[in-house]
Order: C-alpha cells, then structure tokens, then sequence
C-alpha cells in the first residue's frame, strides 16, 4: 500500500520533476507534487511525495530528512491526514 510525505522547506524553485527524481533513489514514486499558490503560481516551500509501499516510505525519510536541496535542509515526515471540516483556504 502506498504512503504519502510531506516534503518541507522547499527551494521555491523546486519542481515536481526534480522531487521525484531525488525521491525515486529510495523507491517506486507513485506521485510527487509541489504546492503553488492559486494566485501567484509560486511554490509555497512544500510539497508531498507518494512513495510505493511502507519500506520505500520509510526509506526515503531516513535518505532525505535534513538532507540539503538546493540550500535547503528538507524537513521529510509521514504526511498528516487534513482534519474533517478543515479548509486550507478560508
């Protein structure tokens, strides 16, 4: 079963290639997305990966967690269901 990172402290000119790229030396990317602002279209520093199964997950968080990207040490962790009835966007 696949499981979703959060990837923090982004370069705001990392792109979803690139995450998944660096993301698949640790296993199978099912997805990788960057968060952009709706209105400027500019990244918002975080972004989430979708590694295959629970090995690779646990993998790429041992390979990546404080690992430095373009400057940056990235902050990687399982990813936090949203709470029911919360809106990112109020």
């Amino acid at each position: 079963m696949s499981k979703k990172l959060y990837v923090g402290n982004l370069s705001y000119s990392t792109t979803q290639n690139q995450l998944s790229e660096m993301f698949s030396e640790a296993g199978q990317v099912t997805s990788a997305n960057v968060i952009t602002d709706k209105m400027s279209g500019r990244s918002r520093g975080f972004g989430f990966v979708e590694m295959a199964n629970d090995d690779e997950a646990e993998k790429a968080i041992e390979m990546f967690n404080g690992k430095d990207m373009e400057g940056r040490k990235l902050i990687v962790n399982e990813a936090r269901p949203l709470k029911e009835g919360f809106s990112p966007r109020r």
